[in-house]
């Protein structure tokens, strides 16, 4: 299945200036950087977006976070412009594998880990399994496995989905059709973005490569496994949650923060699974104090 063209659907994406692409083996990882006053010396801090988007998701919030800190952004393996990945490896212990091995080519230590999403599971199964003992920061947090034999249930009707060659391309086609990507994503957010971001999303949502690469990862993930595991979180952990979130309801954002040891949860009124897009200068304010006395 075709990968995004950067020299087409990526002319659009913002902080063009700021991305480089890495190669590693098969693998080639879309990596934007910042730092403040264009030089890499404040203390690194590694965004994760979550399932199905990209680094354009940070797109408000890293210039913010950059005025201090250097700032590296991602696109997960089989996401948007980063090609490459095998796509049954797109479990939450190999993905993390796979963003240890590019740290470890970049010689980059995070400082912090910032996740959204499935991008907080992602943060703190490096820290679990991959020895990074620093500050999480949890964007609308998607910690908590589905309720009884829906964890089962959903990760393999999602890899049912994935396996089926037709289903990225049928649901990539029929975005427009079911009211376009704005609607679709205040159905399944309850976020309003700019118009800079609903462009990006739109175009991500009609590939079918990328809607692949969302799938194998729905199909893949194993929260369970995590959720056994939370209690030996050693990290600080801070959990931003907008308390509109239909995908992530606030009560499961407090019940995922008792089983961690050392978690805070600070909630966003008003906002819903996109809050650090709808509200960066928020949620900056938020990351800047909680690192103030961490890193």
């Amino acid at each position: 299945m075709s990968s995004l063209d950067w020299n087409r659907e990526g002319l659009i994406w913002p902080h063009r200036d700021a991305s480089e692409f890495i190669t590693i083996g098969g693998a080639r990882w879309h990596v934007q950087r910042m730092a403040p006053k264009n030089k890499r010396d404040g203390p690194p801090l590694l965004l994760l977006h979550g399932t199905g988007a990209s680094v354009h998701s940070w797109r408000d919030l890293m210039p913010l976070l950059a005025k201090s800190n250097e700032v590296i952004a991602i696109d997960l393996p089989r996401h948007a412009f980063t090609t490459g990945h095998n796509a049954y490896a797109m479990g939450l212990p190999a993905m993390a594998g796979e963003v240890a091995g590019l740290l470890k080519h970049l010689d980059i230590t995070p400082a912090a880990i910032i996740g959204h999403s499935a991008g907080a599971a992602l943060a703190l199964q490096l820290g679990l399994a991959h020895g990074f003992t620093g500050p999480i920061v949890g964007l609308n947090s998607a910690l908590r496995p589905f309720p009884g034999p829906f964890a089962q249930i959903f990760p393999a009707v999602a890899k049912a989905l994935f396996i089926n060659p037709l289903v990225p391309r049928i649901f990539a086609s029929t975005v427009d059709l079911t009211g376009g990507a704005g609607r679709f994503l205040w159905r399944s957010t309850h976020s309003r973005i700019s118009a800079e971001g609903l462009a990006c999303y739109r175009t991500l949502l009609k590939h079918p490569g990328h809607a692949g690469g969302a799938l194998a990862m729905m199909a893949n993930w194993d929260l369970p496994g995590l959720r056994d595991r939370m209690g030996s979180v050693a990290n600080p952990v801070l959990m931003v949650h907008g308390e509109s979130d239909p995908a992530i309801p606030l009560s499961w954002a407090r019940e995922a923060q008792g089983w961690m040891p050392n978690a805070q949860l600070e909630v966003l009124a008003g906002l819903g699974h996109l809050a650090h897009e709808e509200a960066p200068d928020k949620v900056a304010a938020l990351i800047s104090a909680f690192l103030a006395e961490r890193v």
